[in-house]
């Protein structure tokens, strides 16, 4: 029999500041039902002056090296579509903020919002070549849409950091997984351009198709069988999309759209995207934090979870909640980093969003604002300076 393999850790971090939800409203005149009932959000993070992927990564991650140590990983696999420079990893910075051991390999991967499930996908299969090692997968997005538009109210921003190793404490990844590409412009970040331009109902189509495509090729592989599943964990652009995604696959499968039974087996899911907002490759893993958080136990319980990345490209997957897995949690700090932000209003909201550093090479600080373990502290000569609170 195989050696399991999985999540043995997993933590997570968000910015300084958020914006409900109701200031948005009451800036632009929407009802607040769109918000709060509509797509399922009630406020997003928004990063200070001195936070972007590195410094939520390494906030994430650092709670996972204080527990494990750094002697056991040797590859650390940074997964963004927010990238920050288009030749060095982000994850190079957080190994540096880290102080992990230079025998490392660090690498970034990007597809849209799939890319942290690649990554924990690519750690599985080192892991396999050497039961010993450890892989620090990370997860960090910044969700930027232009002022109003209709994307501005999914923004958001997070960061997941996630040990994969044998004999895993939290959740077990299991074979086979469900995928499915397709070419479609649905959303797309052009190399010139800060803000994500979006199809929304491309969009949208393109999600349920994924759905379609990931489970007919899951169950074509003797997958488990949909009622198996104690919930379902799906990438979340807005938390609706959640639940307009699985009552589509219970229709593809022909199974009863039973709104409860729905409830069930996504309610929990959501209580972070919530709150936090779209956070694109760390979505489905906020989701996976908020159920092992909030539900009953789920010991040997299989959890279905699907990535989706637009563009586009899927994969839907089971992880089975180990034994013991309650004593690794981390649900007291993961409400912190929530209950832990500052609300900040429109204006203030605002000028975070237009806010960028000169691209003249000259030497341009960073307003001091996070109160998180590190910052980003500046530009001198293109070069992103990076420190420790």
């Amino acid at each position: 029999m195989s050696v399991p393999i999985g999540i043995h850790d997993l933590s997570f971090a968000t910015t300084e500041f958020v914006l409900p939800h109701a200031a948005l409203a009451e800036y632009n005149g929407t009802d607040i039902g769109k918000y709060h009932v509509g797509i399922g959000q009630e406020s997003m993070s928004v990063p200070a002056a001195d936070e972007d992927i590195v410094t939520m990564g390494a906030a994430a991650a650092a709670p996972v090296i204080a527990r494990h140590g750094t002697s056991r990983i040797r590859t650390v696999v940074f997964a963004t579509e927010s990238s920050i420079d288009q030749a060095k990893s982000a994850g190079v910075y957080v190994h540096s903020l880290l102080g992990l051991q230079p025998a490392c390999r660090v690498v970034e991967l990007k597809q849209a919002c799939y890319g942290a499930t690649a990554a924990l996908q690519f750690a599985i299969g080192l892991v396999r070549r050497d039961l010993a090692q450890q892989v620090l997968v990370i997860a960090s997005d910044v969700s930027k849409y232009e002022l109003d538009s209709p994307g501005e109210a999914t923004q958001g921003a997070a960061a997941v950091a996630m040990l994969v190793g044998a004999d895993p404490a939290l959740v077990r990844i299991e074979e086979p997984s469900g995928l499915f590409t397709a070419d479609v412009m649905d959303f797309w970040r052009p190399n010139y351009r800060e803000a994500a331009l979006v199809d929304g109902q491309e969009s949208i189509n393109a999600y349920l198709q994924a759905v379609e495509g990931t489970w007919k090729d899951y169950a074509e592989q003797d997958g488990y069988p949909l009622e198996e599943f104690a919930a379902f964990v799906y990438h979340q652009p807005f938390t609706k999309m959640a639940y307009k995604a699985h009552r589509h696959l219970l229709d593809f499968c022909g199974t009863a759209t039973d709104e409860d039974a729905i409830a069930r087996a996504l309610g929990q899911t959501t209580a972070y995207n919530t709150v936090i907002g779209n956070s694109y490759t760390a979505s489905v893993y906020l989701g996976l934090a908020a159920l092992l958080d909030q539900a009953d136990d789920l010991t040997g319980r299989p959890v279905g979870l699907l990535s989706y990345g637009s563009g586009s490209v899927a994969e839907f997957f089971a992880g089975t909640v180990v034994a013991g897995y309650r004593g690794h949690l981390r649900t007291a700090a993961n409400h912190e980093a929530i209950a832990r932000r500052t609300p900040v209003d429109y204006v203030g909201y605002r000028a975070l969003h237009e806010r960028s550093f000169p691209a003249d090479g000259g030497d341009h600080r960073a307003p001091a604002q996070t109160t998180g373990p590190f910052r980003l502290a500046g530009i001198s000569g293109h070069k992103r300076l990076y420190e420790a609170r």
